[in-house]
């Protein structure tokens, strides 16, 4: 059985239907799912806002790559476009692979260009770090350690500050 933590966002057309329809999409094998939180954009400023939530799904006969090819579907589904001139441009729907543990519960490690894990920038990013803190409070990050310190050091700490809950959208799996 693997587990897999995914991170959602979703800044253009119906930014809470995307969420909820990569929630859905994965049916039965997510276990829990974040609060949604508003975010400005990352690594490029000149877009509108994000919705950001992080997930936990388990699935016996899922392998790393699998979980990266049902995130490459939910994109497609939500009519993801890539453009390679804007790495973290605009997207109706951003779905990462953040970290995966296999059938032993060891987390997974891979230097794959398509699916390094765990997710190499993972340690610097709010948007998925506090998120994921709602699901599994004691988590942690491999390679990085504990949410709850991950999220107190610089530069993520000053990062948290930006995020707004978003008490009034629910992503119940």
């Amino acid at each position: 059985m693997t587990r897999a933590v995914l991170s959602l966002g979703s800044n253009l057309d119906d930014r809470e239907a995307n969420l909820r329809g990569a929630v859905a999409g994965l049916g039965d094998v997510v276990v829990a799912v974040s609060g949604v939180y508003e975010t400005p954009p990352w690594g490029d400023p000149d877009q509108p806002h994000y919705l950001n939530a992080v997930l936990l799904a388990v699935d016996p006969a899922a392998g790393p790559r699998d979980w990266l090819d049902r995130a490459h579907q939910l994109e497609g589904a939500a009519g993801r476009v890539r453009d390679p001139a804007r790495r973290f441009g605009p997207r109706t729907l951003d779905v990462d692979v953040i970290a995966v543990w296999g059938d032993d519960d060891r987390p997974v490690t891979t230097d794959d260009p398509e699916l390094t894990l765990p997710h190499p920038r993972a340690h610097l990013r709010a948007f998925v770090l506090r998120p994921w803190l709602d699901i599994q409070p004691y988590g942690q990050l491999p390679g990085h350690g504990w949410l709850y310190d991950l999220v107190r050091a610089a530069p993520v700490a000053a990062d948290l500050a930006d995020l707004r809950p978003r008490e009034d959208i629910h992503l119940d799996s």
